[in-house]
């Protein structure tokens, strides 16, 4: 049998896609290297314009029957700033997109199985746990892997490369990845019993040498972020790393951390670095590749579940479009996903200049910003584009001279 579709990994993006292709008819083989899906803290939390796209492939109310949990305002918290004025004026999050309540919260595992639970649901064959040996691409791909203490080749006319950020698809097509200098380091984890912490609230704020994020999954669970500078590597080491991780969230300038600080860890503590990467065309003869296989964004934004969502819409329509027989054109999609990655690469790297820089000229320069911003809110539109979505934004927004704008830099130094 030749497959339509083999897609090495079952996670997020290749169990999305393969749900997609297999609800239109199409025959679908799913490799999926874990036995079980494991917590790797990141991936739970969806723009409204990625909850666009989750609609636009018909997985919205999948994702909402399996527990998704909406999130309607956004609060900034600066050490510059009284708590109760930061708190005067939420940003409200179900007001950006017309009929979409806010972000989507779901856990990561949770959210993995229950897509890979749809891809088998619409007639996709999923296996699991795989090694994956070898990919072969060109006219003929194949993928050869074992299962199941056996191996064994089989052909497609088009393997997908959906596995992560060590993609060996993207390896065997010789796609090259580019990836941009860390900024710093980022620690996340998994809190529950959280009481005291609106559920419908995000918030990200900045203290001394420490910047945080938090995002409620519903039910007292909130997902938290810490960023802090590279030197510090070792800062939230050893076997008592977690509570001295959420110590760190008692800020005077958010005082509702404390229902944090006061949670009970519920997972993994897990740090990396804050990079993006990208690539020039994600796709070859005989392949493309979707999510973190084609470059990932600065997780400070927290889009990576937003970008693999437009992937998978923009490559199953496609697909879709393609005549039998005929090689499809992933052209217009590598086009659209540069620029993309392109735009948020900029919005990251001001997030990452704002609010996770620290030291007294941070601090000068936050506070220059959000009094400056009051007055001029678009020197703020950066956060629409990651919130609505890269394209809603106009093109002058993505310069060296807005940057400078924002960072209220003399113009002869935007070069």
């Amino acid at each position: 049998m030749i497959y339509d579709l083999v897609i090495v990994g079952g996670g997020i993006g290749g169990s999305a896609l393969a749900t997609v292709m297999a609800r239109a008819g199409r025959s679908v083989l799913v490799l999926e290297k874990s036995a079980e899906y494991e917590d790797r803290v990141r991936g739970e939390w969806i723009a409204p314009w990625g909850v666009v796209e989750t609609k636009r492939v018909g997985l919205y109310d999948t994702l909402i029957a399996a527990g998704g949990h909406h999130l309607s305002e956004h609060i900034t918290y600066d050490e510059s700033l009284p708590p109760d004025l930061c708190e005067a004026s939420p940003l409200p999050l179900n007001m950006l997109i017309p009929d979409i309540p806010g972000p989507l919260c779901i856990g990561h595992p949770h959210h993995c199985q229950t897509l890979y639970d749809a891809a088998q649901a619409a007639g996709a064959t999923c296996l699991r746990p795989v090694n994956v040996e070898s990919v072969t691409l060109g006219d003929t791909p194949s993928v050869t892997f074992t299962h199941d203490d056996k191996q064994q080749t089989v052909e497609a006319r088009l393997i997908v490369g959906a596995e992560g950020r060590q993609s060996m698809v993207r390896a065997a097509a010789g796609i090259k990845l580019h990836q941009d200098r860390p900024h710093h380091w980022f620690t996340g984890l998994l809190v529950e019993n959280v009481e005291g912490w609106d559920p419908k609230r995000q918030a990200i704020g900045t203290e001394g040498g420490f910047g945080f994020l938090a995002f409620p999954q519903g039910d007292g669970r909130v997902r938290v972020y810490g960023g802090y500078a590279l030197e510090e590597k070792g800062r939230f080491a050893g076997e008592d790393g977690p509570a001295r991780f959420l110590e760190a969230f008692r800020m005077e300038c958010a005082p509702h951390n404390k229902a944090l600080a006061d949670g009970t860890p519920a997972g993994p503590l897990y740090s990396y670095f804050n990079n993006d990467s990208w690539t020039d065309e994600p796709f070859a003869p005989g392949c493309v590749l979707i999510g973190d296989a084609a470059g990932w964004n600065d997780p400070i934004n927290g889009l990576g579940l937003s970008i693999t969502y437009r992937d998978v819409r923009i490559v199953s329509e496609i697909l879709k479009d393609t005549p039998e027989g005929a090689s499809p054109d992933f052209s217009s999609y590598a086009e659209e996903r540069a620029e993309r990655m392109r735009r948020l690469r900029f919005a990251g790297q001001l997030q990452a200049i704002l609010d996770m820089e620290f030291g007294e000229t941070a601090k000068a320069r936050r506070l220059s910003y959000h009094t400056r911003k009051a007055e001029d809110p678009s020197l703020g539109i950066h956060g629409i584009a990651i919130m609505a979505g890269p394209e809603t934004v106009p093109p002058e927004f993505f310069t060296d001279a807005h940057r400078a704008r924002v960072l209220g830099e003399p113009k002869e130094t935007a070069a």
